[in-house]
């Protein structure tokens, strides 16, 4: 069966980026920055871009968004 590493590598090929909540919803994947660590090694340029947004109780907050570099 396929691992979710793969299916995070096989989104990013497909869709250039991905975040935290989409590998939740869409692969049950709870850890993407240790798959993105791993996809690294194996020597995809993926970059790291920081979203500020405003949370629920009105305090700045920060996610990453993972971007394959090189399709």
């Amino acid at each position: 069966s396929i691992t979710k590493t793969e299916k995070v590598m096989i989104h990013l090929r497909e869709h250039n980026t991905i975040t935290s909540l989409e590998a939740i919803e869409l692969y049950g994947a709870t850890r993407l920055s240790a798959i993105i660590y791993n996809l690294r090694k194996q020597g995809m340029n993926i970059r790291t871009d920081k979203i500020e947004f405003v949370d629920r109780f009105g305090s700045k907050a920060f996610y990453g968004k993972y971007v394959l570099e090189d399709k």
